[in-house]
């Protein structure tokens, strides 16, 4: 009896350490957005809460990845967006594309391997489900023929969505270990299973850093000229 109590004390106390956390990740997506809406192309902006949003679903799983999307898309929708529910719906499949679907994969394979390849497969289910949904409901709000918009796909959506993805995952892959590290530290996170890193495994995530950072330098520069 005691020990089921001493359980049922500990998981509860995990439960509120995870709310807390996705709490505080929400509300620093919701920062994101309100603070950083960089002009990239036309009037698409980027805005980099799909960064914390899929941190939060390789520390707790794709289900919360799909709800923090759903609260901040809300959010966003009743507070500074201009396009209305249409455009909640829209930030909605594009985070949670990307999101979940890392999530999924990096839940599974719970390696630097798994990450990379969870965070290159959202980004391709969200470059291809966005220039389907940016077909569909993009005439809509915008008031303009189904035509133009289809004429807009290849040269406007699809670098966008590329664009976008790449550099989430990149900050991600460079944001996730640090954050998970600090918040470890503060006994947020459970503990990291004990392992002894080998010189094999440091220098493949000194190799995965520099290439994400390339990245990163690499998209800003192409939205600094697209800017020009």
């Amino acid at each position: 009896m005691e020990s089921t109590a001493l359980r049922k004390e500990n998981s509860s106390r995990i439960d509120t350490k995870k709310m807390v956390v996705l709490a505080v990740l929400t509300a620093l997506s919701y920062i994101a957005v309100f603070l950083f809406r960089i002009p990239v192309v036309s009037f698409l902006k980027y805005e980099p809460k799909d960064v914390i949003i899929t941190i939060g679903g390789f520390m707790f799983g794709p289900l919360a990845s799909m709800l923090m999307s759903a609260v901040i898309s809300l959010v966003e929708m009743v507070t500074i967006s201009t396009t209305g529910p249409i455009g909640a719906l829209m930030n909605f499949i594009s985070t949670s594309a990307f999101a979940c679907t890392a999530s999924v994969i990096y839940k599974k394979i719970h390696t630097i391997k798994g990450a990379v390849i969870g965070l290159v497969s959202g980004s391709l289910i969200m470059t291809a489900l966005m220039l389907a949904w940016n077909y569909l409901i993009t005439p809509l709000y915008m008031g303009v023929d189904r035509g133009t918009v289809a004429g807009m796909l290849i040269p406007v959506f699809l670098p966008f969505n590329l664009l976008k993805a790449v550099l989430n995952s990149a900050i991600t892959m460079l944001l996730y270990k640090p954050l998970s590290a600090i918040m470890r530290k503060a006994h947020l996170l459970p503990e990291a299973p004990a392992h002894t890193e080998n010189q094999g495994h440091i220098k493949k995530y000194a190799f995965v850093y520099i290439i994400a950072a390339f990245l990163v330098a690499t998209c800003a520069a192409v939205i600094i000229i697209w800017n020009l």
